[in-house]
Formats: C-alpha cells, structure tokens, sequence
C-alpha cells in the first residue's frame, strides 16, 4: 500500500512538473522560434535617384519590421503624457511636417527649431538641422527623450508596451521575441521611416518622360534655379542648385559625388546667428550658424521655413534670397557673395515675375500620392 501510495504521488509530481516546465517553455518571452521567418521588404530606388543605398545589416528592411515601425511611429504611449506620438510633429498631410513655426512638445513646451520633413530620409547621412544623428536608429531616441517632445525615456516606452496584448505578438512577427527592447524599437522606426519615398511630382513624372513638358513660367523657373547668374555674359539665375542638390533628385544638401557627405550652409538669415548650429555639433567657430539644407520636396506644403520658421511663404524665402541675405553673417557660404543678377550688385537681386516664376517651379516638386499613401498613414 505504501509503494502504491509512493508511485501515485511521484506520477502526479512529475505529471505537474513537467506541465510547469512545458508551461514555461512556451511562455518564455526570449525563447526565439525555431521556425522564425521574416519576409524581406522590397524597396527599389525610384529611377533617377541614388541606386547605392545605406541599411545597416543588423537592420535589414522586412515587411513585419516596416509594419510593426509604422504603428510606433503613430503611437501616444512613446511620450509622458500617452498624447503625441512621432506623427504628431510629422504629419502625412504635410510631408511629415507640422505646418509650425517651432516644434511643440507634450507640456506646451516650445522647441528652438522647425521640424523637419521626413521625405528620402533614405539618402541621408546626416539628421538634423545640425546633423547631430548619422543614422535613423541613433535619431529616433532623440525625439522620445527630448523634454521639448515626446518627454519620456524610452525604457519607459518599452515598459509601457509590453504591458500591452498588442505589442508582444507584433515584436515576435518582427524580431522573433515577445521581450519588447528599446534596440527593437528604434529599428522598427527607422525600418518605416527608410519607405517613405517621395517621387512622383509633376518634376518627377518630366523626368521620366511621362509628360513632355512643364508650362512656360515652371521651366523659367526650373532655368532660374539650376543657373549661377553672371550679368557680365548676360546670364540670369537664382542660384538655388548650389545648396539644394538637383542633379540626385533628392534637392537637399547631401552630395553624392562626395560619397554622399552631407553639407552645411550659412545662409545670411542673421547677422549674428543666435542657434549655433552644425557648430554645436562640432564646437568649430566655423561652423556656427551652419545647417543643412532640407530637401525642397512637396516644399509648398511644408511651411513655415528656415530651422526656426521665420518664414511663412515662399515669397518671403525668396525675397530674403534676393534682396536681405546678411553679407556681413560669419561663415556665410561663398555663393551669396558672389551671385548678383545686377552689375556690381550686392544681392541676388531677382524681379518680381522671377520669383513668381521659382515659385510655380517648386510647385512642380509636390508630390500628392505621397502625403495619401495609405501604407504612410495612421493604422490606428
């Protein structure tokens, strides 16, 4: 009776032992699936932009990470307040913009800076105004952890996360554990933040010979842009192309002849720069007052303008071009010293139907499937 009694207790012992090792093997947050697969995204640079592109290989682009990247991208729980989300500064309707002078983060707290359009964040080596992040990943925490933003830490947005039924499934789909981690977030991002690619303006659809032509005043205005004026041979322009790259099509400062070395300018807003920009970054006094240049992409729906959106239309960013650049500001760039569209002029000097003109040609740079891209949008 004893042995029977021993035998039936050491049964139902390891009949619940091994329910709790099962148990536990299966629950088990970092055990990664023997069977876990990803599918790869598939991303082609459009014709005519840069065909080389830089991911990093431990982040490689996969439909589950774009995905999973594009509901944190749209959600709350990553500030202090559970009420802004990175596309509340970055809105789809204006080429992820905020159509603010100054960034405004969760506690009514003004930013020093404009925010910044993610259109080809792709093609660029340098983040920021001042390039102060070389890459997505490092640059998605700075937004989160900003006291000027989203105000939290983003342990904290992980912890937030993993409470949810939502979040650990989608992070194993992605990285192949339910354990949410501050490294997995900002790949998820980025990975989103790498798709979104705009290229198809009417300036697009020309290049690739969909259409034949732009109207009179669009090609006057392309010619003004892409010409360094010189009145001694009778040659108006805008001198727009120095800063703003067109020959990659990406019409920001990043330089793909130089292996894709992203550019600073002084462009003569101030006498004395208050932000010290690419400086602060550098400490270099010359460097102070420097930025980068932003992509003009869907440029007519990204107002105010400049790094602290003193602008408000694109008639002001081209009256300040012709006839108020502050010659005088330190380290201001050597191709507004010397591009004057009058003998011996000391500004760009453009008429009035030569901005007009600019302006029908930046126009020609809106691209309006991007800002209604459904894979863009907020899936919430």
């Amino acid at each position: 009776m004893l042995t029977s009694t021993l035998l039936r207790s050491w049964f139902f012992t390891s009949v619940a032992a091994a329910a709790l090792l099962l148990s536990a093997c299966t629950s088990d947050p970092d055990v990664v699936e023997e069977d876990f697969v990803t599918t790869p995204y598939q991303l082609v640079p459009p014709t005519g932009f840069p065909q080389a592109v830089t991911i990093p290989a431990d982040n490689q682009l996969t439909e589950e990470g774009v995905a999973l990247g594009r509901m944190l991208f749209y959600e709350t729980r990553l500030s202090r307040n559970n009420g802004m989300s990175c596309g509340s500064c970055h809105q789809q309707s204006k080429a992820f913009t905020d159509g603010k002078a100054l960034a405004v983060g969760v506690d009514g707290a003004t930013h020093t800076r404009h925010t910044m359009s993610l259109a080809n964040m792709l093609w660029e080596p340098s983040l920021n105004w001042d390039g102060a992040a070389t890459g997505l990943e490092a640059q998605a925490r700075k937004p989160i952890e900003n006291p000027v933003e989203m105000h939290q830490t983003l342990a904290e947005g992980v912890r937030k996360l993993q409470q949810t039924a939502l979040y650990p499934p989608l992070f194993r789909k992605a990285f192949g554990s339910t354990t949410i981690t501050e490294t997995n977030v900002l790949k998820a991002l980025a990975q989103f933040e790498r798709t979104l690619i705009s290229a198809n303006s009417k300036y697009d659809r020309l290049k690739r010979k969909e259409i034949s032509r732009l109207s009179a005043d669009e090609e006057a205005g392309r010619q003004l842009y892409l010409t360094h004026p010189s009145p001694a041979n009778n040659i108006v322009g805008a001198n727009c192309f120095h800063c703003h790259n067109e020959g990659n099509l990406l019409f920001s400062s990043t330089d793909y002849t130089r292996g894709a070395a992203a550019s600073f300018f002084n462009n003569g807003l101030d006498a004395n720069p208050a932000d010290a920009g690419r400086g602060g970054v550098t400490g270099l006094a010359s460097d102070r007052g420097k930025f980068r240049a932003p992509t003009l992409r869907n440029i007519a729906l990204t107002a105010p303008y400049m790094h602290d959106g003193r602008f408000q239309t694109l008639q002001q960013v081209l009256d300040h071009y012709s006839d108020h650049v502050q010659q005088s500001s330190p380290n201001i760039d050597i191709n507004l010293l010397d591009a004057s569209n009058t003998f011996n002029g000391t500004q760009l000097d453009l008429t009035a139907t030569q901005k007009q003109q600019l302006i029908a040609f930046l126009h020609t740079l809106t691209d309006s499937t991007f800002i209604q891209d459904k894979r863009f949008s907020n899936p919430f």
